[in-house]
Order: structure tokens, then C-alpha cells, then sequence
């Protein structure tokens, strides 16, 4: 069963591609594919989609900054109708505002160069967006963070917590617990 998320971050001229990785928990830059004709577009998408047995395909939604949609929105949602058309799996939309920012600024922190940069912020950004729509997905109300909330937290009211029956705030999150085990990479993308 297809579990993995293929995230694209949709431009004019390229479009940034991100993967997630089968449980849904990381999220990795895969390409910059530089934009053709729209029927090729989709076509590359739709390879992607089978090599990288993907189960969902998200695409952002360029927002302005007050929430409010523009052209640019309009031009996601047609790509997003051909798109959904023509693929086996669901297409859903996730708020992009941002991304391509925090990219830039990750890519200039790592000390990249401008013509490098340009190269790999829209994957980058695709990630991020991607990394976004997963942890939203793994709030606290989701089944498998109540089951580790329930295996760790000691719930027992006969006695006053001390430092050393406190719950861990670190244990009640799954991710957090998996890194800090050394199970789960960093979130760094480099």
C-alpha cells in the first residue's frame, strides 16, 4: 500500500519536488524539474508518482500574506484540476506562504551560493512545505502519539509528582523521543 507524499512546490518556470519517507514523519528535497509544456509536466509527475510509490500528492497554495487569494492561487488550482485528473492517487492543497523564503534563508544560513541556491530553493522549499502538512498531521490528537502518551505518562494521583515521577514533556512526543534515541535524524537538510 502506497504510503509516501510527493509534495511540489509549483513556479512558473520550475517546480520544487519533495518525498516523504514511508511513515510520514520526514520529509527530503528530490528534484527541481525546470517546466516544459503542461501535458509533459504532468507525464513527469505522473512517473514520479509511480517510481516513488506515492499514496498522495500535495501541492502548495501560494496564499498572499493576509490569507487572501490571487492570481497565482488561480493558476494552482487549474494545475491542480489537470493534475488530479490524470493521477491515480489524491491531490490536496497546503498553505505554501513562506516556504520559499525560509528555503532562501536556510540555503544562504548554509552558506550556498547564489547560482547554487537557485538551483535547489524550490526543492528545498517543497520540503518545507512537505515537513509542514506531516507534523500537522502528527498533532497530539492523532492514534500513535495517544499510545506513546499512554505507555509513558504515569497518570496516577495518589501521590504528589516529584522531579523524579514527572512525566517528560519529551516523552509525550513520539518524534522527539525517536531523535533523541537516535532513531530519527535531525530535521537539518544538509
Amino acid at each position: 500500500m502506497a504510503s509516501r507524499i510527493l509534495a511540489l512546490d509549483h513556479g512558473t518556470k520550475r517546480i520544487g519536488v519533495a518525498l516523504s519517507d514511508e511513515l510520514g514523519w520526514t520529509a527530503q528535497p528530490l528534484e527541481t524539474y525546470e517546466r516544459r509544456t503542461l501535458d509533459r509536466d504532468i507525464a513527469h509527475i505522473q512517473e514520479l508518482v509511480q517510481t516513488h510509490d506515492v499514496g498522495r500528492v500535495l501541492l502548495g497554495l501560494p496564499l498572499r500574506l493576509s490569507g487572501e487569494e490571487g492570481p497565482a492561487v488561480q493558476a494552482v488550482r487549474q494545475f491542480v484540476e489537470r493534475l488530479a485528473a490524470s493521477l491515480p492517487v489524491p491531490v490536496i492543497t497546503w498553505d505554501e506562504r513562506m516556504t520559499t523564503k525560509a528555503a532562501e534563508e536556510l540555503l544562504i544560513a548554509a552558506d550556498m551560493s547564489r547560482k547554487k541556491r537557485k538551483g535547489v530553493v524550490d526543492r528545498v522549499a517543497a520540503a518545507i512545505l512537505l515537513q509542514s502538512y506531516l507534523e500537522a498531521q502528527a498533532e497530539p490528537a492523532s492514534p500513535a502519539a495517544a499510545e506513546v502518551r499512554a505507555e509513558d505518562w504515569d497518570y496516577s494521583t495518589e501521590t504528589e509528582p516529584s522531579d523524579e515521577t514527572a512525566p517528560d514533556p519529551d516523552r509525550a512526543h513520539p518524534r522527539r523521543r525517536a531523535r533523541r534515541s537516535g532513531r530519527l535524524p535531525d530535521d537539518s537538510l544538509g
